[in-house]
């Protein structure tokens, strides 16, 4: 019983040491954005929009030109093979 009894204080002081050192990493990780100085907090801005820019830019080149008749058909073969591999799931 006694046995029982140390090995159960055991685990809880492991989980409980477990729990308390993630929530420190946590902790930190949290604080990391808050350090980031202003150049960066732009220059992070600035990419982000410039990516947002160039896949909008995308998008509209591919809605601006019809598909070619061999893009339909690849398009066409994908939408099977992709609903075949779902009915076999």
């Amino acid at each position: 019983m006694r046995m029982l009894l140390a090995v159960y204080l055991s685990i809880n002081a492991l989980a409980l040491t477990a729990a308390d050192a993630a929530a420190q990493g946590k902790r930190q990780e949290g604080a990391r954005p808050q350090q980031m100085k202003q150049e960066e907090r732009q220059r992070m801005r600035d990419d982000m929009h410039d990516v947002n820019r160039d896949r909008g830019q995308a998008r509209q080149d591919r809605q601006q030109r019809p598909m070619t008749p061999q893009e339909r058909e690849k398009l066409r073969r994908d939408i099977q093979d992709a609903n075949r591999d779902l009915k076999k799931r």
